[in-house]
């Protein structure tokens, strides 16, 4: 990560986004899979990225001048099974929901929600279901 600034001057609320750990995991996750877009609207985007773990990272943007309620169903994104949703800016857990549910978080003007959606699909879960072991979705 590269920062462009006299890191002296920074204010406490700068120092925890730029040295917080959850998002820094996701940033440095080995799997080494870029981030993707899953949905493009005209209010907001929303990229996902899986990590080696097996679970989501989703970034929610609010591209409007409006404060907006973005979401996402875990299904829709792959996910199968119950879910917890963590709020990795917060570093705490924020919701626990089913595949089919829909989680929804309100994001303000210009503003960015990330969440990791864990357990995800395990690695262990994913060999077995690309060997043909699993095939129930």
């Amino acid at each position: 990560m590269l920062i462009g600034c006299d890191m002296s001057q920074l204010d406490p609320f700068t120092i925890n986004l730029l040295c917080n750990s959850e998002v820094n995991d996701i940033n440095q996750d080995p799997l080494g899979i870029q981030g993707y877009r899953m949905y493009n609207r005209p209010e907001y985007v929303t990229y996902v990225k899986q990590l080696e773990d097996g679970s989501m990272a989703v970034g929610l943007f609010n591209i409007s001048d409006q404060p907006l309620t973005i979401g996402f169903i875990p299904k829709s994104l792959g996910i199968r099974g119950t879910q917890k949703v963590r709020d990795v800016w917060r570093q705490k857990d924020v919701a626990e929901i089913k595949d089919t549910e829909r989680f929804d978080t309100e994001v303000a003007p210009h503003g960015v929600a990330l969440v990791r959606v864990y357990p995800g699909n395990p690695r262990h879960r994913r060999v077995e279901v690309s060997r043909g072991v699993d095939r129930k979705f």
